[in-house]
């Protein structure tokens, strides 16, 4: 019998909806799948920019392009790489220099939020 874990804030829930989404994707298209994993593991490998970097740049872009789910998928690989709360912030802010208000809205209110929502999951 599958266990099944409940989500115990929006952010979990957010993450749950993401890889249970790819799951059903990869099995009905799993070379797609399996060729766009191997790329994006690939990116994200340690090179001349660190893991942290990489994912502070893809949570710039998220943002940029106001995905929800990969701002929280990639705010989860920041704090998973020990960006702390003030890299973090700061990307919001250069993003925001970018995309302008929607960029912003989304750094002040969804990462904040998940970024609070992902920590205490840590403890």
């Amino acid at each position: 019998m599958e266990h099944f874990h409940e989500p115990k804030n929006s952010t979990e829930a957010a993450l749950y909806e993401y890889k249970a989404g790819l799951g059903l994707y990869t099995q009905k298209m799993p070379e797609i799948a399996r060729h766009y994993n191997a790329f994006t593991e690939e990116c994200f490998k340690e090179g001349v920019l660190s893991q942290k970097d990489k994912q502070l740049i893809a949570l710039g872009v998220a943002l940029y392009s106001q995905d929800e789910y990969c701002i929280i998928y990639h705010l989860k690989g920041c704090l998973d790489q020990g960006a702390s709360k003030e890299e973090i912030l700061e990307t919001i802010g250069v993003t925001a220099a970018f995309g302008g208000g929607a960029a912003m809205s989304l750094g002040v209110t969804l990462v904040q939020e998940a970024m609070d929502d992902l920590n205490q999951l840590k403890q």
